[in-house]
């Protein structure tokens, strides 16, 4: 397995999976993807129906890693998906499944399901990449003899979820930065209340894309970078998206009888690395019918798939909503599939994306590229805090089902493109006491609350508030290492 830039550097050099974990960004910008996807057999989509998740992710992760011993690789994989590490308030009796499938119902002539992937120890979908990822840098970090000092960007729910995978890790420093005063109480709790000596966390004086930006500017600093070991746990990071393709096996297994069958995922999603994920599992094989983005009233990836323009938004036209974890502007994980949609075309991915630095913006439809895009079975639609409100109401109400305000999203748009005999899967984001505020407004009833996490929003919090200054930012790095 090599990996290349979608800009184009680096082709006809070698890079392998354990290169590219420690890196994020390729020194001309870009982002790592396979040379070439890895195709799945029919006879290895049926062997693998009856694995744990633990040994179905030792499967696919071989298929992208093969610089890793399998023994090794299997030892990681089982490491991190345990029945311990997984189980909440919600699934004591189910924490062996990991990502249980939970059915709502028949709606518009097909089966509705929630794929629960918050059963992690931050409550959110990113556990099940991060949590591989920080035993997978330590493990990298001990064979080679280094050190990695993490830079990365949240909106809400990546920082904690990185935070507590990396929490005592050998030889990795984290150094998060989040949008001050633009998560939720609890979101913010979660990452502030850590002390652990390891983590660090910046409150940006700014938007997400602003801590998004500072740490691409950081990145693309390349003597910075390699003078201070800076790494990332952003979704441009490939082990993290290939890590997430596990589940849309482990979920098309739960929902299907045979291989003959397909399924449709509705995925919340912002910067794109969520539904990629799913991009990577139907291009290696996955019998996936459609692939449904769901944006909340930050639209741009919905304004892209309705009508081929990809515009980013100002820090003025970017809202801050009750599902904030998707108050993104700018996708940045959104490229890779950009590169695959112009027949992996790195001249033309370089210039489309200088014209989103200079022009704001690119048109796929002018060119008739984006015609492909019903190819590659993409759909998509918006969700507003009215329909946030109204989804998580008719939730529970119909299914005594109680979801956050991103699934909500996710629940509202897939009801849009729901195909007769099609199961639609809506990967659930996190759990709904993440966003009390309208659960509460919803419902007029508490969230669900696991014990770990009683209280959590009255423990002391460690952080440091900057100003949106990538220099700024570099300074606070190289102080502390």
């Amino acid at each position: 397995m090599n990996y290349i830039s979608t800009r184009g550097a680096g082709f006809g050099e070698r890079h392998t999976f354990s290169d590219i974990l420690l890196g994020g960004l390729a020194k001309d910008g870009g982002l790592y993807l396979p040379a070439e996807y890895p195709r799945i057999t029919a006879q290895e989509l049926t062997a693998w129906r009856s694995l744990s998740y633990a040994d179905l992710a030792y499967e696919i992760l071989r298929k992208f890693s093969d610089d890793i011993s399998d023994e090794d690789l299997r030892a990681l994989t089982r490491r991190t998906y345990t029945a311990n590490t997984y189980s909440n308030v919600r699934h004591h009796e189910s924490a062996s499944q990991i990502t249980p499938l939970k059915t709502l119902g028949e709606e518009g002539g097909t089966t509705v399901s929630l794929l629960e992937l918050s059963n992690g120890p931050t409550l959110a979908f990113k556990d099940m990449a991060m949590q591989l990822l920080g035993n997978l840098f330590e493990y990298t970090l001990a064979k080679e003899g280094q050190t990695l000092n993490i830079l990365g960007a949240t909106s809400g729910d990546t920082g904690s979820a990185a935070e507590y995978a990396m929490r005592g890790k050998q030889g990795v420093r984290v150094f998060m930065l989040s949008p001050h005063q633009k998560m939720s109480a609890f979101q913010t709790a979660q990452m502030f209340s850590l002390q652990d000596p390891n983590i660090f966390n910046l409150a940006v004086v700014g938007n997400f894309d602003n801590c998004q930006d500072i740490v691409k500017a950081v990145s693309n600093d390349h003597a910075f970078k390699a003078a201070n070991k800076i790494g990332t746990v952003n979704s441009i990071n490939w082990a993290r998206v290939v890590a997430q393709v596990v589940y849309y096996f482990k979920g098309y297994f739960a929902a299907t009888k045979s291989n003959a069958e397909r399924v449709s995922f509705t995925v919340p999603s912002g910067n794109f690395g969520n539904v990629c994920a799913g991009h990577i599992a139907r291009m290696m094989g996955l019998p996936i019918e459609q692939l449904v983005v769901a944006t909340n009233e930050n639209d741009v990836l919905d304004e892209f798939f309705r009508t081929g323009i990809y515009r980013v938004r100002t820090a003025a036209e970017t809202y801050h909503t009750t599902s904030p974890s998707m108050d993104i502007s700018k996708a940045s994980n959104f490229e890779r599939f950009v590169f695959d949609l112009l027949g992996r075309d790195p001249a033309r991915v370089l210039q489309l994306f200088r014209d989103v630095e200079e022009k704001g913006g690119f048109d796929l439809a002018a060119s008739g590229d984006f015609a492909r895009v019903e190819e590659f079975g993409f759909v998509s639609g918006r969700s507003s805090h009215a329909d946030r409100v109204d989804t998580i109401r008719d939730v529970f109400e119909r299914y005594g089902t109680m979801i956050d305000t991103h699934t909500a999203d996710g629940l509202k748009v897939a009801r849009e493109h729901l195909k007769p005999g099609v199961p639609m899967i809506v990967l659930e984001t996190a759990q709904p006491i993440k966003f009390g505020e309208t659960i509460r407004e919803a419902l007029e009833r508490e969230p669900e609350r696991p014990a770990a996490f009683i209280g959590i929003e009255e423990l002391p919090q460690k952080f440091d508030i900057v100003a949106a200054e990538a220099g700024l930012v570099k300074a606070y790095i190289a102080e502390r290492i």
